[in-house]
């Protein structure tokens, strides 16, 4: 057995290590300064308490972006010099997001050792490369990310650190499963490589029908694809997808993960998944070939997704809203129904009237899944959603891609159960326009100003809160630019109480609520590296069964343009058109 020696390492604070929504995240030039992730790294350990550290096991890996094989044989050193007992890692240091949060609440090691928390290396759905993102977030033992009390912690010893621990450990094989072992000052510290996907799989058979999904893919009638867009989401997709369910091999696009992501941007929308929309129908061009009934992407960490019927685009507002009202009859876990349903305050309200239809708890938190997640270990929450292609359920406590997926295809089965034979099999366009007719639709757009300078965002912002005061001031611009948007009755800038812990999140977006149900919501996002993303929200309620089959831009084009003019976008920011629209 190898010995090692622990040391510290003096060092100065870093600015600006204060974690966004969901981690820090930078560039990779600036987390390979010296000492930079180490800074961070050791302020987290400083803000966990001594027995979440100390002979502890934690969990290191991450969506396998450039940089994180480096990264985790530094949190590897480090974790042996403080204390920490064994170290985990996915076979290639590669372990979904999802996954990593699955493995915190079910792996138990040979020893009976479970984890308590994991350091996740992702920048999510940012680009990954030498040029491109890094990012770096701590997941807590009930599997979900650390909430705000620890990430201020977090931040604040960052501004005043002084020195780190670390071990001189020889790099550890981290492609091989299987455990080595070092001897220290405070006795043995193994590293346990292991098997990136069986926690994750086994964890969805217990979940979903297995048996009555593979009917669904097996009919002749069925035609099936999904991005991975060489994110983490391809060490999951051949295994459930192919191996489990028997799609064709031919199905999946884009699913060896690449450090750079294949030099795409992995975020799963209209816009950065161009092969899979072409594939789908919905390209700029027609193809002669009939495009499949269902696909799907994924994410650079696999937790967000992107549903698609043929010729056919499903809102993530909508899809949480269309899980949520069908989970009961088609997915076993939820048989015994839903303790209740949340989202994040920009998604639609599509969900609400779902949740008052069905009678179920409903709760509005603010972006971060850090908000499910309490609600979740309080028993109140059993599916929930944001707008920004997030979607998931109690059983872990991140926002799961795959599951989505898999819930998607629960549903097509469970209502096509009588045909998978061979006859008429429901769509998935057939799914949402029903759901339309019996709910009303949500029209919903959002427009992402990405890497604007972050002092006209800031202007543009105090701007909206101040314009708040005065609703005849609003109402009077409003209908200088739309005389057919209906009037504002509410502004406020959202404010959320934590009903199990009491704390409160100042600052979570500004919304103006209009008459007929009608929203505008702008908010600063926190996922980039550098400037600031504006992202503008736009929602109109339709409860005619007549009009909901309108082109979404034609329905929100009145509002559209009294949001821009009420913002003085282009004046703030000196853009004439969105970077992105969804």
């Amino acid at each position: 057995m190898v010995l090692f020696n622990v040391s510290r390492v003096e060092t100065t604070p870093f600015d600006g290590q204060k974690p966004g929504t969901s981690g820090l995240r930078k560039k990779v030039k600036v987390f390979k300064q010296p000492n930079y992730l180490e800074n961070f790294v050791q302020s987290t350990f400083n803000a966990l308490t001594p027995q979440k550290v100390r002979g502890a096991t934690l969990v290191v890996s991450g969506d396998g972006r450039y940089f994180s094989k480096d990264a985790i044989q530094i949190i590897i050193k480090m974790a042996a010099g403080n204390g920490v007992r064994r170290v985990w890692v996915g076979q290639n240091g590669l372990l979904s997001t999802p996954a990593v949060s699955a493995v915190i609440r079910e792996r138990v090691g040979v020893d009976g050792s479970r984890a308590t928390g994991a350091f996740i290396l992702t920048a999510s759905h940012n680009p990954g490369g030498p040029n491109e993102d890094f990012g770096i977030k701590y997941n807590m033992e009930n599997g979900g990310p650390a909430p705000e009390g620890i990430t201020d912690e977090i931040y604040e010893n960052t501004k005043a650190i002084k020195e780190y621990l670390t071990a001189d450990l020889p790099d550890v094989d981290i492609t091989a499963i299987g455990v080595t072992s070092f001897g220290g000052p405070d006795g043995q510290f193994d590293v346990e490589v292991f098997d990136s996907a069986s926690d994750y799989v086994k964890l969805m058979k217990s979940i979903f029908d297995f048996e009555s999904i593979q009917k669904l893919l097996s009919s002749p009638k069925f035609t099936f694809c999904y991005d991975a867009l060489h994110g983490v989401a391809g060490a999951y997709a051949k295994r459930i997808f192919v191996e489990e369910l028997g799609a064709q091999e031919s199905s999946l696009m884009n699913c060896v993960p690449k450090e750079d992501f294949g030099g795409g941007h992995p975020d799963p929308n209209l816009t950065y998944a161009k092969e899979l929309v072409a594939r789908m129908g919905l390209g700029k061009s027609n193809s002669e070939v009939e495009p499949p009934e269902f696909g799907a992407a994924a994410d650079g960490d696999a937790d967000r997704n992107m549903i698609l019927g043929k010729r056919f685009f499903v809102t993530p507002s909508d899809s949480v809203s269309i899980i949520a009202a069908n989970a009961v009859e088609a997915i076993p876990y939820f048989s015994a129904g839903l303790k209740g349903v949340a989202r994040s305050m920009p998604t639609s309200s599509g969900l609400d009237i779902v949740a008052k239809n069905l009678n179920l708890k409903f709760f509005e938190v603010p972006t971060g899944w850090k908000f499910f997640g309490n609600l979740m270990d309080a028993g109140l929450c059993s599916i929930c959603g944001e707008e920004s292609f997030g979607t998931g359920s109690d059983h872990i406590r991140e926002k799961d891609g795959i599951w989505a997926v898999l819930a998607w295809l629960s549903i097509l089965a469970f209502k096509s159960k009588e045909n998978l034979g061979g006859g008429e099999l429901v769509t998935v366009e057939d799914i949402v326009r029903n759901h339309w007719a019996t709910y009303g639709r949500h029209y919903y757009t959002r427009y992402d100003y990405e890497n604007v300078d972050a002092g006209a965002a800031k202007e543009l912002m105090a701007y909206l809160v101040k314009l708040q005061s005065s609703l005849a001031e609003v109402n009077e611009i409003v209908g200088g630019i739309r005389s057919d948007v209906s009037k504002v009755v509410h502004a406020d800038e959202f404010e959320y109480k934590d009903p199990i812990d009491g704390s409160i999140s100042k600052h979570q977006g500004i919304r103006y609520l209009f008459e007929d149900g009608s929203r505008l919501v702008f908010r600063l996002s926190g996922t980039g590296s550098e400037g600031a993303t504006i992202r503008l929200y736009i929602e109109q309620y339709e409860k005619d069964p007549s009009k909901t089959g309108r082109d979404s831009q034609d329905a929100l084009a009145p509002l559209v343009a009294v949001a821009l003019g009420l913002s003085k976008m282009q004046e703030f920011t000196g853009r004439s058109a969105p970077t992105v629209i969804t």
